[in-house]
């Protein structure tokens, strides 16, 4: 049996220190009398080990702790249990003096299992991302001992709220943005200190575009994103360079040729170009390891209404071909064998030029299907419907965070940001952020409140002005930072351009930023209340009057403050883990509710529930238009590549019926046996969730490839046990 040390190592479990702890507190007792016998020191020790054995979950040393402090108390030997308890706390005082040194050590030496699987896109072995993670628990122990209040910090140590990003909280810095790149390209920005100018080609532009991300992603945590509409004036800048440059080439040797040949053989130059600049951009992006241990997280918008009709929409159109086309191929793996991407993510508008059979760029349509099939991207974005809930179309940043509509451009604020593209005419998205989240955890109101509704409303209230003040904590942290803590950012156009010395603070207010109540466990938290899922009739209306006081909360907060507070549906990954143990602890095992290693990202259906593709998507989609803040939904398909009529037919009724939507496939590789196709989940005998070739029986994680998508974006690495039991309990939609 294992069990998990402070310093989030995992050991074998040895009941041998039990029975030596306790007869140590045994021998300071000052008479016979108080003593236990050894027969009794070894109860305790069997007692807490029967208990231990029966968790549905990996037992800490402050469970164990607690349950031989139990049966000491058991055995009435109450001065043995208080010096117990007095030695415990004394060792507790030490360990707080300096709480870093175990878990730094443990991320150095590679056996803190928390920190190994809490990203599935970083590598804890590179020295970049244990760097960044030891970093990162020098930060997490400042902000938990200096920073943050002690209720806000025992709320998210007991799981009822998570304060993310708490290894980042320390440094001034936000979480995800929009980057505008127009700007940058179009006048210009610096990097590194060198002044880079306006690009004079495509291939200039997609390398310039590259260097861009790595800066911006080096200067924030979370994720960002790029339009590829941004990109695409520069394809007619390259056209008109290769036609002069060849009509100059056929002077020089006295060939007269027609204009059109000109032009005709200068489309095959540009076609060449396009597709080394988006490679160029697909390989730098998945290459390029920012400050902070990974790839880039980073998106791409592909949205044809972006451009002016014409030659740049056509332009634009040659581009998402070209982005489709080499995604769809993907990228080598270290044996030679394409495998999927997970990054950039790439965000595909559906709309009226290229939904329907007969429309101009039904094409590109079709081709993000047969990419769909095979790598589970791009993700689909419904002009039709997001105009409905938003008013506008715009990308969301990171796996689903979207921005507040915006309303400075029409509140006589204008410019805030300075930026050099600035249209008054025009709605801005471009530049925009988000200051940080913080998550309620919906089960857990669920379960303090004993199935009493008043009672539920009453905690409900209470946690959420808990999660304000925790986000309070966020947005004061910003304030007063200024320009010159990233330049790339501030400064040069990323999101502004500030003057040198000048404070970030008139961007965090009107609405240029947004900050996010995050929840989880919507469905988790009717099960316990009503008995049923959120998706039977009788208990939908609750979960839907839930979702509006959270809206109502965040409306209420942002009239008061002048902040753009938003619902956000949690992407967790690892706090999915984190919230499954500590209801477990808190509540103990119920069926349909604590029963799992995990609880439901935000909205969404259970993964074990049987429901079509279609009646899922239908039903969140009244769940997205109160998930302002971000939002995604996604049906699990089988292998679909030799039935792409099937998925047109399930993104035509993405493009009617709901905002954001994903289809996830399976596409593996074990290096062992040259195997394609689904790598599944067995359990070790330990009960232990692991990877399994099921051609050759290989369970060598660092020889396969595995890409599940587990919260809105692709991972590549693995998870850890409560989202792998996660992923092995999802049913097929399609």
């Amino acid at each position: 049996m294992k069990i998990i040390k402070r310093n989030g190592t995992e050991i074998e479990f040895n009941p041998e220190k039990i029975r030596i702890a306790v007869s140590k507190a045994n021998n300071e007792a000052p008479n016979e009398s108080d003593k236990l016998t050894d027969l009794q020191i070894g109860v305790i020790a069997e007692a807490v080990t029967k208990k231990i054995s029966q968790f549905s979950h990996t037992p800490t040393i402050e469970e164990i702790q607690d349950a031989v402090i139990h049966e000491i108390m058991r055995q009435q030997a109450y001065t043995v249990a208080q010096l117990y308890t007095e030695y415990r706390y004394k060792k507790q005082l030490i360990r707080k003096a300096n709480t870093t040194d175990d878990s730094i050590l443990s991320i150095v030496n590679y056996e803190n299992e928390e920190i190994k699987q809490e990203n599935s896109n970083k590598n804890p072995m590179i020295a970049s991302t244990q760097r960044d993670y030891i970093a990162g628990e020098v930060s997490k122990d400042l902000t938990m001992r200096v920073l943050l209040d002690d209720e806000i910090i025992d709320a998210h140590k007991k799981g009822l709220i998570h304060f993310h990003d708490s290894d980042y909280f320390v440094q001034k810095i936000h979480n995800c943005d929009l980057i505008n790149l127009e700007d940058m390209l179009q006048n210009g920005t610096v990097i590194s200190g060198v002044k880079i100018d306006k690009p004079r080609s495509l291939a200039t532009a997609c390398n310039i575009a590259t260097q861009i991300v790595a800066q911006v992603a080096s200067s924030q945590y979370g994720g960002q994103t790029f339009s590829l509409s941004h990109i695409a004036p520069f394809v007619d800048v390259s056209r008109q360079k290769w036609r002069q440059r060849i009509k100059n080439d056929f002077d020089k040797v006295n060939i007269t040729v027609s204009k059109q040949q000109i032009n005709d053989l200068a489309e095959l130059r540009l076609k060449d170009e396009i597709k080394s600049g988006i490679q160029t951009i697909q390989y730098q992006l998945v290459t390029l390891m920012t400050t902070n241990g990974q790839t880039p997280f980073v998106s791409m918008f592909l949205y044809l209404n972006e451009v002016p009709e014409g030659q740049t929409r056509d332009d634009l159109a040659m581009l998402i071909e070209e982005v489709l086309t080499q995604r769809s191929q993907g990228l080598k793996n270290e044996k030679g064998v394409y495998v999927p991407a997970a990054f950039p993510k790439l965000l595909y508008v559906l709309e009226e030029n290229n939904i329907h059979e007969d429309a101009k760029y039904y094409y590109l349509t079709e081709l993000a299907a047969k990419c769909s099939a095979k790598t589970m991207v791009p993700d689909y974005i419904s002009e039709k419907m997001m105009l409905k809930l938003k008013g506008d179309v715009y990308p969301c940043m990171g796996c689903r965070s979207f921005l507040t509509p915006d309303r400075f451009t029409d509140n006589g604020i204008g410019n805030v940001a300075q930026a050099m593209n600035y249209d008054e005419n025009k709605h801005k998205y471009y530049g925009r952020f988000n200051q940080g989240v913080v998550t309620i955890n919906l089960v857990d109101v669920a379960l303090s409140s004993n199935k009493d509704m008043s009672e539920f409303w009453k905690i409900l209230n209470d946690r959420l002005e808990l999660c304000h003040r925790a986000l309070k904590y966020r947005h004061e942290r910003l304030k007063g930072t200024t320009s010159d803590i990233a330049p790339i950012l501030w400064q040069y156009g990323a999101l502004a351009r500030l003057k040198k010395h000048e404070t970030i603070d008139k961007l965090l207010y009107n609405g240029y930023s947004t900050i996010s109540l995050g929840y989880a466990g919507l469905y988790e938290m009717c099960k316990y209340m009503t008995g049923k899922s959120h998706t039977d009739p009788e208990a939908k209306p609750f979960a839907l009057k839930v979702m509006q006081f959270l809206n109502d909360k965040c409306a209420s907060w942002k009239a008061a403050e002048n902040i753009d507070y938003s619902l956000y549906g949690t992407p967790m990954e690892s706090t999915t883990y984190k919230f499954a143990k500590c209801l477990q602890k808190r509540f103990g095992i119920i069926e349909g509710v604590t029963d799992k290693n995990y609880i439901t990202n935000s909205y969404h259906v259970h993964v074990t529930e049987k429901i079509d593709a279609f009646t899922k998507l239908k039903f969140e989609s009244e769940f997205q238009a109160l998930s302002p803040g971000g939002a995604i939904s996604y049906i699990e398909v089988p292998n679909m590549m030799h039935n792409i009529p099937a998925v047109m037919q399930v993104i035509k009724f993405m493009y009617d019926n709901i905002m954001y939507a994903e289809i996830n496939t399976k596409a593996d590789y074990c290096h062992i046996c040259d195997y394609e196709g689904e790598i599944r989940i067995a359990e070790n005998p330990d009960g232990k969730l692991i990877w399994k070739c099921p051609k050759c029986g290989n369970t060598d994680q660092s020889k396969m490839n595995v890409t599940r998508r587990t919260c809105g974006y692709i991972g590549t690495q693995f998870w850890n046990q409560g989202r792998t039991q996660e992923i092995r309990d999802r049913v097929l939609h399609l």
